[in-house]
């Protein structure tokens, strides 16, 4: 998705997320879905269509690291049985609904394919730029296996809308990793330690041996990609981080040790901390099992404790929601108020722009209004160091740019 006319952003407020600044009266010129540059009155281009901001704060599009995408409900069991056209059009639909909340990218974390990918390339679906891993890897009993106790047979049919495939062993995981590396995917995930919508494993569960988590990593790195790993204990994200995992999913029991190893390994932390507030709040409403609804209590209690001591630590520390099912995604943007309980709210912003970025390896073109970056561009009404719930409220978002093509208009 892109555009290929040229834009003149006049009288903008262009706030430097590295910085924290805010540089008044700007111009911004957009030519072939790209900044090219920003600056004073000297700015412009002959075709430029110009649009007046009206001093409204320009700043980078922002960065969901943690999504599902094809997962219309939170009962994840049942997404298996579900038709591939009703998941398809439900992603469709949630990739559109994001961007308009100010979303530009988002990172999926299991489900979301090279089908979705290619229909937001050729313009078939209107929709966040999407960064997608395939199908998360389980170890059988793991996070991934949502087989009940009773059940026998997993059907792994890759056409099957399901979030994850299991395998077990060195090989079965090199072949699982190459293939989903063969399907496209930016990044593996690996479930390194038991979850909560899971029927048959322990939060405090750790899972893949470490000879099957080293495997993941030594491909991922020959294809010049890397591993995400879903962990909640200290022992399951050391296990990951010692062994080359880059990103850790959730993270939320982690003590100061575990979190000195995140910079040491050059690793990014991605809380979730607004989907277990909201299933504990709404899981009966929603049909979550009795046992996730045991699980998330525990869960939940961890979460800002984990995020501070992360925080206090240094750790790059990027926005992700894990929100599933539609009565849930609206909830997005409260991820924001969640961490600035704990973060200032620029690193709040920095979470879902340039630190996002660096995690997407897309530093210096994505999560930045700067010559050269993609133009995936917000303009806000005020600043949103001050006050973040203008990134919450549709009605404080006015333009919102995606690859320079104009997905809503200020006026």
């Amino acid at each position: 998705m892109g555009d290929r006319r040229s834009w003149l952003l006049r009288d903008a407020d262009v706030l430097d997320v590295l910085t924290g600044e805010v540089a008044t009266g700007q111009r911004i010129l957009v030519v072939g879905g790209t900044i090219r540059e920003i600056g004073g009155a000297d700015v412009g281009f002959a075709g430029a269509e110009t649009i007046d901001l009206g001093g409204l704060t320009v700043m980078p599009g922002m960065i969901d690291g943690h999504v599902h995408v094809t997962a219309p409900t939170h009962d994840l069991a049942s997404m298996r049985t579900l038709s591939p056209s009703y998941t398809a059009i439900y992603a469709a639909n949630q990739l559109r609904a994001m961007l308009g909340r100010g979303f530009t990218t988002v990172r999926d974390c299991g489900g979301a394919d090279h089908g979705l990918a290619r229909a937001l390339d050729d313009g078939m679906i209107v929709g966040s730029r999407l960064y997608y891993g395939g199908k998360a890897i389980s170890q059988t009993g793991g996070h991934g296996d949502m087989r009940a106790a009773g059940e026998h047979v997993r059907d792994d049919s890759y056409c099957c809308p399901d979030w994850g495939r299991v395998c077990d062993g060195v090989p079965e995981m090199r072949r699982a990793v190459r293939d989903e590396i063969r399907k496209g995917a930016h990044h593996v995930k690996l479930m390194l330690s038991g979850g909560v919508a899971s029927p048959t494993d322990r939060v405090d569960s750790t899972q893949f041996a470490l000879d099957e988590i080293r495997a993941a990593v030594e491909e991922t790195t020959a294809a010049n990609r890397y591993v995400a790993g879903h962990a909640y204990t200290a022992e399951a994200v050391r296990r990951g981080l010692v062994n080359g995992v880059r990103t850790i999913e959730h993270g939320n029991f982690i003590d100061e040790q575990t979190a000195a190893l995140f910079p040491e390994h050059g690793a990014f932390l991605v809380p979730t901390l607004t989907n277990l507030r909201a299933v504990a709040k709404r899981g009966t409403e929603i049909g979550s099992a009795p046992e996730t609804m045991a699980k998330v209590s525990t869960a939940l209690e961890a979460g800002l404790s984990g995020l501070e001591v992360a925080y206090r630590a240094g750790v790059d520390i990027v926005y992700g929601t894990d929100l599933c099912g539609l009565p849930l995604q609206e909830l997005q943007p409260q991820e924001l108020l969640a961490r600035a309980e704990v973060q200032k709210p620029i690193d709040v912003i920095r979470s879902c722009t340039s630190v996002a970025a660096r995690m997407l390896g897309e530093e210096g073109r994505l999560g930045i209004v700067a010559p050269g970056a993609h133009a995936d561009l917000l303009a806000v009404r005020g600043n949103p160091v001050d006050d973040l719930h203008r990134l919450t409220r549709g009605e404080h978002l006015g333009l919102i740019m995606r690859g320079g093509a104009l997905i809503r208009d200020p006026h």
